[in-house]
């Protein structure tokens, strides 16, 4: 039997990552696609080439691994240059996505978690269902990135303005999670909705224990 996998997504501060951390802390597998992207550009990979076939060796750094900074700020201020930047990732993206589900259902696991920032914005959310949405205001978004990552909020916001706003992604969702509130709280929530979505496809909840709060 196949795995299981439904989608995990919201903005950038929204707190994905926490929902993600609780669930792997739960014995369920959580696959990254931050870390499926760093895989596909790693150095000598054919996707790094393609990037600097596209946008210049400039992309790089000395040791020949991608200067993502550099491709950041270029593409979070040029539309066009992203588009051609996720018509290089965006496919290999989802190919190694399919290996690695290939591997959980030789393994034997029955559920996965797909987490993944633009979920909604590639078209492919309704591969993914049920889809978790993890909310907080933007504001909120802003300053726990701008506190995260030690930046400015002008490019958090680029970065905002790159993604579909999560009023646009709250409508697709089959769960809401609200991580505007005390962690402790998300991670209740965080813990519902995976029993339900278990329970949806038939599995035992208990197959994936909730672990004490501090754990998560």
């Amino acid at each position: 039997m196949a795995c299981n996998v439904f989608g995990l997504t919201g903005g950038i501060g929204s707190g994905k990552s926490t929902v993600a951390q609780r669930w792997r802390a739960r014995g369920l597998p959580v696959v990254d696609a931050d870390e499926l992207a760093r895989q596909i550009v790693a150095p000598g990979s054919e996707g790094l080439h393609a990037i600097v076939s596209e946008f210049g060796a400039a992309m790089l750094h000395d040791d020949g691994s991608l200067d993502r900074g550099a491709l950041a700020r270029l593409v979070f201020a040029d539309t066009q240059a992203r588009r051609q930047l996720e018509s290089i990732t965006h496919p290999r993206v989802h190919a190694r996505l399919e290996q690695v589900v290939e591997e959980l259902t030789k393994a034997e696991q029955p559920l996965a978690c797909y987490e993944a920032p633009l979920l909604i914005e590639t078209g492919r959310a309704d591969q993914f269902r049920p889809i978790v949405v993890v909310t907080v205001p933007e504001d909120v978004q802003v300053v726990r990135t701008m506190r995260r990552e030690g930046t400015d909020s002008e490019p958090v916001v680029a970065r905002l303005r790159s993604q579909a706003p999560l009023s646009k992604k709250i409508p697709l969702a089959d769960h809401l999670i609200d991580n505007s509130g005390p962690l402790g709280e998300t991670i209740r929530q965080a813990d519902s909705v995976l029993d339900r979505i278990c329970d949806g496809f038939g599995i035992d909840p208990g197959r994936f224990p909730r672990p004490p709060m501090d754990a998560a």
